[in-house]
């Protein structure tokens, strides 16, 4: 199964490697990566597949959010089928 992982906040240096180093810690593999900075806020959506994760999808919700309240930025992940109809015009 696929996600979509969405990041944003204040722009510093160090952002994306503990993302990507908490989805490799439970076997989420990166896809496609696009990030952008826009008026000094950095802005990130990724693809992952989820189908190797060592934890289920709720899980990871829950330790993504956690990892951007510590890092003061928001994260949110969905999966792709919800992301798609929300986004479907």
């Amino acid at each position: 199964m696929k996600a979509i992982v969405t990041v944003v906040g204040k722009d510093r240096e160090g952002i994306i490697a503990p993302i990507c180093t908490r989805l490799a810690d439970y076997k989420v593999n990166v896809l496609d990566i696009s990030q952008t900075i826009l008026q000094g806020y950095f802005t990130m959506i990724m693809m992952v597949d989820v189908s190797k994760s060592t934890v289920d999808f709720a899980q990871l919700v829950g330790a993504l959010e956690a990892l951007g309240e510590q890092m003061e930025l928001t994260i949110h992940a969905q999966r792709e089928d919800i992301f798609n109809a929300m986004h479907r015009i």
